[in-house]
């Protein structure tokens, strides 16, 4: 084999070598990719049924439930526009309250429940995570076109 060879060869294998590498990044990247949908994005069925994914908005008062496990916990996400039942086994952050943001992360199942392996609560008055208030946001200019066309 002349040198010209090996040195072809050597380039091929390096390619091919940098190809696999960037393939396998690139798959364990879109699988960490987690995205965020609001309750009415869930409700028009726009979220994944297969796929982690997170859900925020302002916990629905009057929903929250404690299984007698002490550890499963029933609330409904609202954007004030749709709502989403939850259900989450652990434990809460300690600002986790009625009527309060929160973004869950889970995945939803084929009965429109949201299974929940994380639970991240506001953590004071001034923030919301960015998607949940543009949701919140969202439903609030939605509703009030509904009445506006309503009233007219």
């Amino acid at each position: 084999m002349k040198r010209r060879h090996k040195r072809i060869g050597i380039i091929i294998i390096g390619l091919a070598g940098l190809t696999l590498a960037a393939y396998l990044v690139m798959g364990a990247f879109r699988q960490n990719l987690v995205f965020f949908f609001s309750p009415t994005q869930i409700a028009a069925k726009e979220a994944p049924i297969d796929r982690t994914f997170r859900v925020g908005g302002l916990v629905e008062n009057g929903s929250l439930k404690r299984d007698p496990d002490g550890l499963t916990v029933r609330f409904t996400v609202t954007d004030t526009a749709a709502s989403i039942p939850v259900v989450y086994k652990g434990i809460l952050p300690d600002l986790f309250k009625e009527g309060r943001g929160c973004v869950a992360q889970g995945k939803i199942g084929a009965d429109g429940v949201f299974r929940a392996d994380q639970v991240l609560a506001k953590h004071d008055e001034n923030y919301m995570p960015p998607e949940a208030g543009a949701a919140l946001d969202a439903a609030k200019h939605e509703r009030e076109a509904a009445k506006t066309v309503v009233d007219h």
